[in-house]
């Protein structure tokens, strides 16, 4: 598929799940697609980073499910640290990062909860009075029914993922060091949009690479977008790490409307191939 296409199987209220990990291996072409169209009212469920924070910042987010919100090396992700003084973001889900876990789990299983320990005794309760309590029916040793936290099923219409590798039946591998959540993504929602940095022939995804990278098989798996570069400015380990001096660009722009509409102009208003262009050259004019 095109990025193009994938956007237009996307419609505006829609649950949609954004893969990787704050600004590590996210599907970043998808989301500045996202960003030029006329959806509208998404809810977004992310371990989020520069995502969440140009989508809070083009006020497409009705709802946001998350866990934290973070550039790494820039701690605070500057447009949606905005988004939440502000409070332009409508309606906020600030869960436990284990329970986020294990609301994607549940969904993963079709399960409508999963019980757990995570957020007892604890404001994320308080912050977030729907989260229901239930009691063990199952004794514990010293005979006391335990009361957890019912998590419920983070269940999507679509996810974003962004992979090393893949081949045209929708088969995924990662290369980098680790697997994020994707596969719990992939499995928790209806439909799944694989961009990836090279699309290749089925066997080319075990050549050199232990079979346990396969993390998703096609079975789980819509559409697939080949997008070089296409999870810039975050890491797609080892294909590149993450572009340091221009994440600093973007923060820096992001704290200063002036500059962040300079910014924006530059590197947004255009399609993914404007993007990568512009990105090029700003980056010889540093050197």
């Amino acid at each position: 598929m095109t990025i193009d296409e994938v956007v237009g199987r996307l419609e505006s209220g829609m649950t949609i799940g954004i893969g990787g990990w704050g600004p590590r291996r996210k599907p970043m072409a998808l989301v500045r697609a996202i960003l030029r169209s006329d959806l509208t009212d998404l809810t977004i469920v992310s371990w989020g980073g520069a995502d969440v924070g140009l989508l809070a910042d083009a006020g497409k987010i009705k709802k946001l499910v998350y866990a934290f919100v973070s550039l790494d090396s820039i701690p605070l992700e500057p447009l949606f640290g905005l988004a939440r003084q502000n409070r332009t973001i409508p309606e906020i889900c600030e869960w436990d990062e284990g329970m986020f876990f294990t609301g994607l789990k549940a969904a993963s299983e079709r399960l409508p909860f999963l019980p757990m320990r995570a957020g007892l005794g604890s404001d994320v309760l308080r912050n977030n009075p729907d989260l229901k309590l239930v009691t063990s029916p199952y004794p514990a040793p010293d005979g006391e029914l335990e009361e957890l936290v019912a998590v419920p099923a983070l269940r999507l219409d679509v996810a974003l993922v962004h992979m090393n590798r893949a081949d045209a039946h929708g088969n995924a591998s990662y290369l980098g060091p680790d697997p994020y959540f994707d596969d719990l993504f992939a499995m928790a929602a209806d439909q799944v949009f694989v961009s990836c940095e090279q699309v290749v022939d089925t066997a080319g995804l075990s050549v050199d690479t232990p079979v346990q990278r396969l993390l998703l098989n096609r079975m789980m798996v819509t559409g697939v977008v080949e997008t070089p570069n296409g999870a810039h400015f975050t890491t797609c380990t080892p294909d590149y790490e993450r572009d340091e001096k221009f994440q600093k660009h973007y923060a820096r722009s992001a704290a200063d409307p002036e500059a962040w509409a300079a910014f924006k102009q530059r590197f947004l208003s255009g399609d993914e191939d404007a993007y990568q262009a512009a990105v090029a050259d700003w980056t010889k004019e540093q050197a």
